[in-house]
């Protein structure tokens, strides 16, 4: 079994990490379609890590509003060309860790032993149940994200994502995923209203404060950012820079994007003013 790399923390730079996002599906709310070619999937990942991403984030399921769920073979489809095929286009070996973005331990278990060493799992190890006990026996990271199957305006948001996080990381402790090898995400454009995706991006500092466990944040180019930012998901750059940058500011050492340049040399700027003796 091969040894996971170590979580992320921070950069040898000192910026929080860049994690990349690259979809190859037909139907993602941002780039669905462009790189659902083999060929123009790998191309993208060789620009993403060229412009400084830290983590390549694999998808092959859409999961935004009213998606369409696809069969683990359909992910497998999607995803295995593009995996098998990023060593040698990378001269041999892929220079940054590779995360599939799925829910099901079938996907999971086909793409730890093909490559991958992270998986991220929108429903934080509580939808597929046998998906821990994979990320156990491949000795695997995971991406554990803060998710609700319905929208409760009333709801306290930080306080439901206790709740979940807390019986996220016992599920994990029960398969035996070390907490080591995990990451919190508190599930921004999932299951919240305007005003829960602003007061879980602000509650970042709590929950790393709650579990001690790092926190990615993956607020790119989502429609919380529209009454700001526009309609248009490609022209929301500077709102996403903005709620990446407040997120790292309350401790967040993981920005999931789809900018990457843009992400890199706001962050490294970030990072520089931070060590800054005045």
């Amino acid at each position: 079994m091969a040894q996971a790399p170590d979580p992320p923390a921070s950069t040898p730079r000192g910026r929080a990490q860049v994690m990349a996002i690259l979809n190859v599906t037909p139907d993602s709310f941002s780039d669905g379609g462009r790189y659902l070619a083999p060929e123009r999937a790998i191309a993208q990942a060789l620009q993403l890590v060229g412009e400084g991403a830290d983590l390549l984030d694999l998808g092959a399921e859409s999961t935004r509003p009213g998606f369409t769920p696809v069969s683990a073979d359909a992910e497998l489809q999607r995803l295995l060309p593009v995996l098998d095929a990023l060593p040698a286009a990378f001269g041999g070996r892929v220079p940054v860790p590779v995360s599939i973005d799925t829910t099901k331990a079938a996907v999971a278990e086909a793409v730890l032993g093909r490559g991958a060493t992270l998986i991220n799992d929108i429903w934080g190890f509580q939808g597929d149940p046998a998906l821990p006990a994979v990320v156990a026996r491949h000795g695997a990271r995971a991406v554990l994200m803060h998710n609700r199957a319905t929208v409760d305006p009333g709801l306290d948001i930080l306080d439901d994502m206790r709740g979940f996080f807390a019986r996220s990381l016992a599920i994990a402790a029960a398969a035996g995923v070390p907490r080591e090898r995990l990451i919190l995400d508190p599930g921004i454009g999932f299951g919240k209203t305007y005003a829960q995706q602003l007061a879980a991006l602000a509650g970042v500092g709590r929950l790393i404060e709650a579990f001690g466990v790092p926190v990615l944040v993956g607020a790119s180019r989502k429609s919380f950012l529209r009454p700001t930012a526009g309609d248009d998901p490609s022209g929301r750059l500077h709102g996403t820079l903005a709620a990446h940058l407040a997120a790292v500011a309350r401790g967040a050492t993981v920005v999931r994007v789809h900018d990457v340049a843009a992400h890199v040399a706001a962050l490294g700027t970030w990072a520089a003013i931070a060590a800054a003796r005045p």
